[in-house]
């Protein structure tokens, strides 16, 4: 399914603040002395409501109203239907907008466009979500999403992470691992058992799941597993989908005469 991005000429801040640190930024007006410059604080807000004219003015509306400032933006709308999705990261003051004004400020805005989905997170004051991480073999993904934890650009507390491949001790996955106090569950799969009862016994008490190149060859998680743990799983695929699946996407593509 193709997508239809748009680019709003109502969000002027979108451009050029992305690579700024937050402590060069300063809201219109305010004084280029730091004494007196607010404490900015990061916000993620991400909606999904039925396609109309003027959602974009007023999410920035909404953002803008409060003093606060758009970072970036991403929008878009799968061509023949009407489904507007977003996600906006913005800036913002707390004192002038504090964490219970700013949910009602966009449950508000959920109930006018009848939203089906509207979470915003301020990862420096809510709590992080816990999550667990399938990997197999390959080490790329897995070592990334590591390294962004490690970083703080993940604000997320790993519960444990769980693979079909038994990692000697004196891996660099594995040494990570036990330096963090993170658990490695190793379990052998089978085409016949993927051990699905198993994981969803290790991850009783996660926010979602994240896998990190696991849904390849014999790894492909069941509906019923799916319905069973009733959360969000996130897949990192390195496919391009949906016309390249599975492995080798880069020979698809040429085979594919692209």
């Amino acid at each position: 399914m193709s997508l239809t991005r748009r680019v709003s000429t109502s969000l002027p801040q979108v451009i050029g603040f992305a690579n700024r640190s937050f402590k060069s930024l300063r809201f219109p007006g305010q004084s280029l002395d730091s004494s007196s410059s607010p404490v900015l604080t990061h916000g993620i807000h991400v909606f999904q409501c039925p396609d109309a004219v003027g959602i974009v003015a007023k999410l920035s509306d909404c953002i803008a109203s409060k003093g606060g400032n758009i970072l970036g933006a991403d929008v878009f709308v799968p061509e023949n239907k009407r489904v507007f999705y977003s996600r906006s990261q913005f800036i913002f003051d707390p004192v002038k907008w504090p964490r219970e004004q700013m949910d009602e400020d966009f449950n508000n805005l959920s109930k006018m466009f009848n939203a089906m989905r509207s979470v915003v997170r301020v990862p420096d004051q809510d709590p992080k979500y816990k999550i667990a991480v399938l990997a197999s073999k390959q080490d790329h993904c897995l070592v990334d999403l590591l390294h962004g934890w490690q970083d703080g650009r993940l604000p997320v507390d790993i519960t444990c992470v769980i693979s079909n491949h038994d990692r000697g001790s004196n891996t660099h996955v594995i040494r990570f691992l036990e330096r963090h106090g993170i658990p490695y569950h190793y379990l052998r799969t089978t085409k016949e058992n993927k051990r699905e009862g198993d994981i969803l016994e290790l991850v009783p008490n996660t926010d979602f799941l994240v896998l990190a190149r696991y849904m390849q060859s014999l790894q492909i998680l069941s509906g019923n597993f799916l319905r069973s743990y009733g959360k969000d799983v996130i897949n990192i695929h390195h496919g391009l989908l949906p016309s390249f699946k599975g492995g080798n996407p880069s020979r698809q593509i040429v085979l594919a005469g692209f």
